[in-house]
């Protein structure tokens, strides 16, 4: 793993910043929400930057580990009065990815504004929303919102269509890297839009080549191509060496019963917008998920393609990957091509910290 650039003494400055994209304020509360492999030097430091906003923050620490290879989470804990706390927060600022939880979408229904932050303080940094990212990834949302059919492809073979949109799925999810908003969930250093497709419209095939990263569950990049066959919303059939064996050992390790197909189901959706994140931090940070989770699925132009969860399925069986070299086209127009924006209105000027 690359040593720290960031001096630590600037991380509690970085906090302080990211609670005013949050706009919190004086009278408002900030829980954290942390377990304990959560470093005590960020907790250190999200204390101070809301004290030097006149906020007052508290902590709730969980006594086990949470399994960042799941999604969908159980409720962090049974104790009496847990979720009562945590639904009364201004802002609940997780140090863990609570995607796809149901206790997520309890607090958000209280109106609570929720931030995953789970990288380390250089990654912080560098993807703290720049100007213009939240425009152009509320900009993409709608256009995206708008979308009957979309259409993926890629030099590889991938020829991927679904619909979206119909009566009764979930809004398109807009990350822009702040919760600001009464039951806004974000995660800190977002940036790119996501959704489920109409249950049972994905059909073609979807080629992963290497190159590709694979951030969940294994958190490495893709060395042998992965041909998957997907037929009325459901991967029928993976083909390939050794990643192709791993994608499929993982998903069958998931299933509930030996017909439940959940795992193999198309999952959320979608592409990457972020200016400062770039496809060859994986090479720099290998397999260190602090270091890539954010990076990974925000780098400008990949498209995100997962499996298992869905609007009416809670599994396990999870994979995220993004992909390089894709063209997207949403009811024929081209937005992405060959794994670069080609819509202006989506594209930010990267900024260095």
């Amino acid at each position: 793993m690359a040593r720290q650039l960031l001096n630590p003494a600037a991380v509690s400055g970085l906090f302080r910043r990211q609670f005013e994209l949050c706009e919190v304020k004086k009278g408002e509360t900030i829980i954290l929400l942390t377990d304990n492999n959560t470093s005590r030097d960020r907790v250190q430091a999200a204390f101070a930057g809301a004290a030097d906003l006149g906020i007052d923050s508290f902590e709730i620490c969980l006594p086990k580990a949470i399994d960042l290879t799941q999604v969908g989470n159980p409720r962090p804990g049974e104790a009496g009065g847990l979720m009562s706390a945590l639904k009364s927060a201004s802002l609940l600022c997780v140090f863990f990815p609570p995607n796809l939880s149901a206790w997520l979408r309890e607090c958000q229904q209280a109106g609570v504004r929720v931030l995953s932050v789970t990288d380390t303080p250089d990654q912080l940094q560098r993807l703290q929303s720049p100007p213009g990212l939240k425009e152009a990834v509320l900009y993409a949302a709608d256009r995206y919102s708008k979308t009957k059919t979309v259409h993926v492809t890629n030099d590889a073979g991938t020829d991927l269509t679904f619909t979206r949109g119909k009566p009764g799925d979930t809004e398109v999810r807009a990350y822009y890297g702040m919760a600001e908003k009464p039951g806004r969930f974000d995660q800190w250093g977002f940036g790119m839009i996501a959704d489920f497709p109409d249950e049972l419209s994905a059909n073609g095939t979807v080629v992963i080549q290497p190159g590709d990263v694979w951030i969940l569950p294994f958190v490495r990049m893709v060395e042998g191509e992965i041909r998957l066959e997907v037929r009325d919303g459901f991967i029928r059939k993976v083909e390939g060496g050794a990643d192709a064996r791993g994608f499929r050992e993982w998903l069958d390790r998931n299933k509930r019963s030996p017909d439940d197909m959940d795992p193999y189901a198309v999952s959320h959706l979608g592409f990457g917008l972020h200016p400062n994140a770039h496809w060859d931090r994986i090479l720099m940070y290998g397999n260190s998920i602090e270091d890539l989770a954010v990076n990974m699925r925000s780098f400008s132009g990949n498209f995100l393609f997962s499996t298992g969860p869905g609007l009416n399925r809670r599994t396990g069986g999870h994979i995220d990957m993004p992909m390089c070299d894709c063209t997207v086209k949403l009811d024929g127009d081209t937005v992405v091509k060959r794994g670069k924006l080609v819509d202006p209105k989506m594209i930010v000027a990267p900024t260095r910290p």
